[in-house]
């Protein structure tokens, strides 16, 4: 039954949070597209990740992942099915610039994201791009990728060409998806590609990729009438290990480095100085006028959200002296992901007291479970529709308490291509099988559809 709600969940109805907030999907370039080496587009960084043994769990690759370059109509349809009225997705630089720059773009690569916005626009879904969700094209970074401030400008001009060629159809641009992740994940632990393990080059990166986004905002309100720019940000609600004033230090550093770093630049802060002066010779380089850059004025503010992290004191590991620790007895999805709707409330009214960003948007939320395809071909995924409700009933929390949250995406529409992880985790509310492609709405996905058709 699609349409009941768990027993001992509160009712939870579409009107509770206003007709004009918006809830959509989000899915990502590299994660669904495939066809890496079709229409002229160039070969990115995970590509090249991809290729190297022993980076990806299954040994698997975005090669074809869900097909979604020669699927996406099913895939738009499937959205729009599911009773939601915005739709994120990502561009893939590559395909606009196979060498990261040049005086003409690839013209299949703009011709393919035309046509995927006409049809989120033909089937009611307002378009949320996000110029980089990670598949820098690697002839940048074969001069040093993000840590090579020449890819400022590369990235500049790509903006530049992209809100040109798109800007009539899509208002709502997000620069970057969690520069946290490009930054430390792809260059200090060398989980996520180019590979990394560089502290200080990822600092570098991180610094580098945040004046890009600052540079970007007035070349998009240039081109695009009335654009709303902003990015989204991984951030997590954080906790002390224990009372110690040594674990509760830590917690504060870890914050610093974690959230702070991104939150206080972007709203005009500089970097906190706790943090910079434990950096030393580490601290990227900062030209002048670049915190000003950094420091734009947006339109809104992107969260993604998925857990709470734990904090301890570690002296000697690393620059920080910190570590994340597991906490026993709480529930986790598949992943190891900590389930709490309550640290999505303490990490949203924390924002919005701290920052008073002038909108938010959870821009990513979502859970990875091991769903089993039945014999009747049904997928009762119970665990990840329950966190879906949760979530949602935490978010009306949050609207309720004034908290300006206008929109809520769910990750995601598709299984797909998880990074690191291949194909083994599942996010999606559409299963995906990857032998023949089938597509077959999960029980969270029919969850989603009764909830926003308002046929609970």
């Amino acid at each position: 039954m699609t349409n009941t709600r768990t027993n001992d969940l509160p009712l939870l109805k579409r009107s509770d949070f206003g007709a004009d907030f918006r809830w959509g999907c989000s899915t990502s370039s590299y994660q669904i597209e495939g066809a890496v080496l079709e229409d002229g587009r160039g070969e990115s960084i995970w590509d090249r990740f991809c290729a190297a043994p022993g980076h990806i769990r299954d040994a698997s690759s975005g090669a074809v992942a869900c097909d979604h370059y020669h699927r996406w109509p099913q895939d738009l349809d499937m959205a729009a099915s599911l009773g939601t009225n915005a739709y994120r997705f990502s561009i893939a630089w590559p395909r606009i610039f196979p060498e990261g720059r040049g005086r003409i773009p690839n013209q299949r690569g703009l011709d393919f994201y035309s046509r995927l916005v006409d049809g989120m626009l033909e089937r009611g879904l307002e378009p949320w791009v996000t110029l980089y969700h990670w598949d820098l094209p690697q002839a940048l970074q074969d001069q040093g990728g993000w840590a090579n401030r020449d890819t400022v400008a590369a990235f500049v001009e790509y903006t530049d060409v992209v809100s040109r060629h798109l800007g009539d159809r899509i208002k709502h641009w997000i620069t970057h998806n969690e520069p946290w992740c490009t930054a430390f994940i792809g260059n200090h632990e060398g989980v996520h590609a180019p590979g990394l393990k560089n502290f200080q080059t990822a600092l570098q990166v991180c610094h580098n990729v945040m004046v890009s986004h600052g540079l970007v905002i007035p070349v998009i309100r240039r081109n695009v009438a009335a654009a709303e720019v902003g990015a989204a940000l991984s951030l997590h609600p954080l906790y002390a290990a224990s009372d110690s004033a040594r674990d509760v230090a830590a917690t504060r550093r870890h914050d610093g480095l974690r959230n702070r770093w991104f939150l206080d630049p972007l709203h005009g802060r500089g970097y906190p100085s706790d943090i910079w002066n434990l950096l030393g010779d580490k601290a990227p380089i900062v030209h002048e006028g670049d915190l000003q850059v950094i420091a734009t004025p947006t339109d809104f503010l992107g969260i993604n959200y998925y857990f709470p992290e734990v904090v301890a004191d570690a002296p000697g590991l690393g620059v920080m002296e910190t570590r994340v620790m597991e906490s026993p007895n709480v529930e986790r999805t598949a992943f190891g992901w900590e389930v709490s709707p309550d640290g999505m409330v303490a990490l949203l009214s924390r924002v919005a007291t701290d920052y008073q960003p002038p909108v938010i948007y959870l821009t990513e939320n979502g859970s990875s479970y091991e769903d089993v395809v039945s014999s009747n071909g049904e997928i009762d995924d119970i665990e990840r529709r329950r966190y879906l409700e949760r979530h949602l009933l935490a978010l009306r929390e949050i609207v309720t308490k004034g908290i300006p949250v206008k929109g809520y995406f769910a990750w995601s529409l598709l299984d797909n291509f998880e990074w690191a992880e291949g194909y083994l985790r599942r996010f999606g509310l559409t299963h995906v099988d990857f032998h023949t492609q089938q597509r077959r709405l999960k029980l969270s996905g029919k969850w989603y559809r009764s909830f926003l058709r308002g046929e609970r």
